[in-house]
């Protein structure tokens, strides 16, 4: 990411793609998944939502998260809420970059069981929330949904 700006901008288009997702599937779709071992469309988004918490932390917020996985809790699971949930992440991710020092991008930090430079973090979590709208896709397409476009721009 070229500059702290570019990266909210890029999250900011990033939390609108995956609000256009979570508005794109009917409430009965949230619970529905390609295959038993696979994560339910709302499981997909609270993963993901999760995870940014996870990632915004690891640059240097305080995560309000406890242990419990996002996707396990049976309290999330309606569209209302895995929605709420989902983009509230986006939220926190955007205020956690608009907090980065440019200069710090460089500084290792811990993420998950590996040291890298902060601004790797946030590649990454780039990476894993567009990895997991793109799984979301097919599940839309198996409700008979056309996904909506990719908000590239």
């Amino acid at each position: 990411m070229a500059t702290i700006q570019t990266a909210v901008e890029d999250w900011e288009r990033s939390k609108l793609g995956a609000q256009d997702y979570l508005e794109a599937m009917p409430e009965s779709g949230y619970a529905a998944s390609p295959a038993p071992e696979c994560l339910s469309f709302a499981g997909q988004f609270l993963h993901l939502a999760h995870a940014n918490y996870m990632f915004a932390e690891a640059l240097g917020a305080a995560s309000p998260l406890k242990d419990e996985h996002a996707e396990k809790n049976p309290d999330l699971q309606s569209r209302s809420a895995a929605s709420e949930y989902a983009l509230a992440s986006y939220d926190f991710m955007i205020e956690a970059i608009k907090t980065l020092d440019p200069a710090t991008l460089a500084n290792q930090v811990k993420l998950f069981r590996w040291e890298m430079p902060r601004e790797a973090v946030l590649t990454k979590a780039y990476e894993h929330q567009i990895h997991h709208r793109g799984q979301a896709a097919i599940y839309l397409r198996l409700q008979g949904i056309k996904p909506p476009g990719e908000r590239l721009f």
